[in-house]
């Protein structure tokens, strides 16, 4: 509530300012702007980036696994769930999922025994996992604080889940959800790249964040497939 009101404050100042300026001939200025630092804005466009690659992924593993978004509610469509996964205001509860959010809803993907949509569980784990990373904001402003640790944690976490995407398997052997391929011995890494890209994503601007606050990231070194997920 008292961060509302600070920001409001700040907007009100703006907009004080803005009466007494010149627009800017072919140029959009939103009022929100003004009630931002240079930090802000660069906060904001890694999470338009890290946003667009979840986009993407989320894509990609419906159309790699069709069969998991046929387990879903009848009518429901990838754009549909896009807008679950990253719509504005974010959902953070989904009753399909017993309402788990983040890195509680990856166990789903992975249960053998679950009868759901695992994508859906996947990705809900992946976007929620780093929602919490921005403190579960969509955009920041001045006053708005963001943790360099839990961005780095963040990164380490996607390195963790990029691994049981690719290693789960059932008892049958089979991986639970399909990714990188092999064809006509080719091995397509375009998933790996990706997470790859999210990562670097996380990692860089907690580099950024630190170096701006002159704090210090714990740089945690543990095994990939037997190190707990780190906090957010």
């Amino acid at each position: 509530m008292f961060t509302s009101i600070k920001r409001l404050i700040l907007i009100g100042f703006a907009i004080s300012l803005l009466q007494g300026c010149v627009p800017m001939q072919g140029k959009e200025l939103r009022i929100q702007n003004l009630a931002k630092s240079q930090v802000d804005m660069i906060v904001d466009g890694h999470i338009k980036t890290i946003n667009e690659y979840s986009r993407e992924l989320t894509i990609k593993l419906y159309k790699r696994n069709p069969r998991e978004l046929a387990k879903a509610a009848p009518g429901t469509t990838i754009e549909k769930r896009l807008k679950q996964l990253l719509g504005e205001p974010r959902p953070i509860q989904h009753k399909e999922l017993n309402n788990l959010y983040g890195l509680k809803a990856l166990p789903l993907a992975f249960d053998e025994n679950y009868k759901g949509d695992r994508v859906f569980a996947f990705m809900v784990a992946v976007t929620g996992m780093v929602h919490a990373s921005y403190n579960y904001r969509d955009e920041f402003f001045m006053l708005d604080e963001i943790d360099q640790q839990r961005l780095y944690n963040s990164a380490r976490n996607l390195e963790k889940i990029s691994w049981q995407l690719h290693n789960l398997k059932d008892s049958k052997g089979e991986l639970f959800i399909l990714s990188d391929s092999m064809n006509e011995g080719i091995i397509n890494l375009s998933y790996e790249r990706l997470f790859g890209k999210m990562i670097a994503n996380q990692d860089h601007l907690a580099e950024i964040i630190a170096t701006s606050t002159d704090r210090t990231i714990n740089r945690i070194v543990q095994g990939v497939a037997t190190a707990p997920f780190l906090p957010i």
